[in-house]
């Protein structure tokens, strides 16, 4: 006899097991599906790897007699942050108009590349949406030598645009023809170094600033303490930004054939010149032969068609953008010969590691200069800096670094970006050879520490703070919301003036300097590439391919391989990358299509973000800085 218990637990129970095997089906089913699927993406992967429907891959196809389309949409850096291939492949594929960091060396290489491959016919700028900072002006005057010996090829180079920034025009302004929307514009505003002085502001907000420093010229702590910009802080920024100027204007003369004070009288008579126009500034930039034509986007593409023909869709001229370009030629590769290094310190100095294209990490790029150090295959090495400097104790491991390839024999040449102030001159002074672009930046020898209390704001509010300590400087403990200690504040002005003595000897023993003379060109005080060579802190003028000549040389090199030293990504990720865009096109995703609206101020980085993002960089373990704020960005 069965219970009503025992009845209700054999239903349930066959209940379980018709659903146990009803999922086990759907499991096996799941597999089967899944493995087909998984053997058709590898068919097509496999396909597409191959060439769909002709040999080549998608991605890497360059028409013939193409015009080499550059094009880029983000901000132009010295090194880019290594992007994950495939998410960059599907971010293209679907239209994604974000900005990205444009890497001067890739852009460079593509030019160079052009310039001797066959299927190109020529370049087209558009140079809409590449943000290039004001204190990037030798990466444009690089770009811009780059289209020269383009031309020499007998090439031409065409720009095209609805307006030009000052520093697009730097590159633009070398294209045999340039091209201005009609309702376009073009302006010189020059360069200028502008700041916000909070010192009467903290005092209403009831902060106070303190600052430990060494330098009459150190400016870069001036905003906390002061209203307005300093008489020697004025000197030296007008010095060093009238320099660039003149290297501005003498570039885009020459390159425009235009009459010496051309520039200085478009950018300072602009009032009037705009009234001879009735306001249109498009006019009067054609007037005054800065462009050559002034033409809608219609015309534009129209003159593009007439000179390089129409792509397969006719909807566009026959082109390969500047990304699928640099795709198509692969990266440099390491021959057989021995190796010429290039190690980069890009971005601020910070203590511990970093990634290419957020800051240099101290440990980091040590950690290249051993790699080259134990590397039988690197006879020399090219230390490329574009830096404003930080971390003082960051800089000195880098230093080391240096030190070492030289003792093993190693020659070291330093070849100065952009930038190369404070920590970043720190780290360029052991090499055995500096070399800096006209207008680089540099110099900035000073030390300073800084950090705020909050002691008045907090007994206005009724916060006090009290307590007791073992030794005079506990009272470290409390500063913040308490005062800062007279006692410990002289232990800061002290560890900061060694610093300075420390950094004016790190100078004059890799420049053979006497260290009066250092301090005398020291204080803090910023200077351009040109007059740095005549103070001896730079020994010749030239970009980074005069560097590598020069360690090549040193090290008795004829042949050699250029080799860079930075976080790589991993074949399987790249084949992953390429085969996303092939894949994509192979499906008929429109990328062009998708694409947003544009705008320049995307490149711009916010206020906020500068601020949170400098705060951050400051991590020094002794809270001593070699670091040049006021060199602009």
């Amino acid at each position: 006899m069965v219970s009503e218990d025992d009845s209700k637990f054999g239903v349930w129970g066959f209940i379980k097991g018709f659903g146990k095997l009803v999922i086990g089906i759907l499991l096996i089913l799941q597999g089967i599906v899944g493995l087909a699927m998984l053997l058709l993406f590898v068919g097509v992967f496999i396909a597409i790897g191959n060439g769909v429907g002709g040999g080549k891959p998608v991605g890497a196809h360059v028409p013939k007699d193409a015009a080499l389309l550059i094009n880029p949409n983000g901000v132009l850096v010295e090194e880019a942050e290594v992007q994950d291939p495939f998410t960059h492949a599907i971010e293209r594929a679907y239209g994604s108009n974000e900005p990205q960091q444009i890497e001067v060396r890739e852009v460079v290489r593509a030019v160079r590349n052009a310039a001797t491959d066959e299927r190109i016919k020529g370049i087209v700028l558009d140079l809409t949406q590449l943000y290039i900072p004001t204190i990037s002006a030798s990466k444009a005057h690089y770009v811009a030598s780059a289209i020269d010996e383009f031309k020499a090829s007998g090439k031409k180079v065409f720009a095209v645009g609805d307006y030009y920034s000052q520093e697009q025009y730097l590159i633009a302004s070398h294209a045999d023809e340039i091209y201005l929307h009609d309702k376009g514009s073009l302006v010189f505003v020059g360069y200028a170094a502008y700041d916000a002085f909070m010192k009467t502001f903290l005092d209403k907000l009831l902060i106070t600033p303190h600052v430990f420093r060494v330098g009459t010229f150190k400016a870069a702590v001036e905003p906390f303490l002061r209203d307005d910009m300093s008489p020697e802080a004025k000197e030296a920024n007008l010095a060093f930004l009238g320099s660039m100027w003149t290297s501005y204007k003498a570039a885009v003369e020459k390159a425009r054939g235009l009459p010496a004070g051309s520039i200085d009288r478009f950018a300072n008579d602009l009032n009037a010149i705009l009234r001879e126009s009735n306001g249109d500034f498009a006019s009067a930039a054609l007037k005054h032969k800065l462009v050559d034509h002034l033409s809608s986007r219609p015309e534009q593409l129209d003159a593009m068609k007439a000179a390089f023909g129409e792509n397969d869709d006719g909807e566009s001229f026959k082109n390969v953008e500047l990304a699928d370009y640099l795709m198509a030629i692969g990266p440099e590769k390491d021959g057989s010969n021995p190796d010429v290094a290039i190690i980069t310190a890009a971005g601020t100095i910070v203590d511990g590691e970093a990634a290419p294209g957020v800051a240099a990490g101290g440990d980091t790029i040590a950690d290249y200069l051993k790699q080259a150090l134990k590397d039988d295959e690197v006879k020399a090495v090219v230390l490329r800096i574009d830096s404003p400097g930080g971390s003082a104790f960051a800089s000195e491991v880098i230093r080391d670094g240096v030190l070492a390839l030289k003792e093993a024999g190693k020659p070291v040449v330093v070849s100065m970006g952009s930038l190369a102030a404070s920590g970043g001159y720190w780290i360029a002074a052991p090499g055995d050879e500096i070399w800096a672009a006209p207008t680089t930046v540099t110099g900035s020898i000073g030390i300073f520490a800084f950090f705020p209390t909050f002691e008045k704001a907090a007994q206005y509010w009724g916060l006090n703070v009290d307590g007791v300590g073992t030794t005079s400087l506990a009272s470290i403990y409390a500063a913040g919301a308490g005062p800062l200690e007279e006692n410990v504040a002289d232990i800061f002005q002290q560890s900061v003036e060694d610093g300075y003595r420390d950094f004016l000897d790190v100078v004059a023993e890799g420049r053979k300097l006497d260290p009066a003379y250092v301090d005398t060109i020291g204080q803090g005080r910023v200077w351009i590439g040109e007059r740095a060579q005549e103070l001896k802190l730079v020994d010749h003028l030239g970009d980074i391919d005069d560097a590598v000549e020069a360690a090549a040389k040193r090290a008795n090199l004829t042949e050699y391989d250029r080799v860079n030293f930075r976080e790589t990504i991993s074949p399987l990720e790249v084949f992953f990358g390429q085969t996303a865009v092939r894949l994509m096109s192979a499906f008929g995703v429109d990328r062009s299509g998708a694409e947003a609206s544009r705008s320049i101020v995307r490149k711009a980085i916010s206020t906020v973000e500068k601020e949170l993002a400098l705060i951050d960089e400051f991590n020094d373990p002794k809270a001593l800085y070699a670091r040049c704020l006021s060199c602009g960005n």
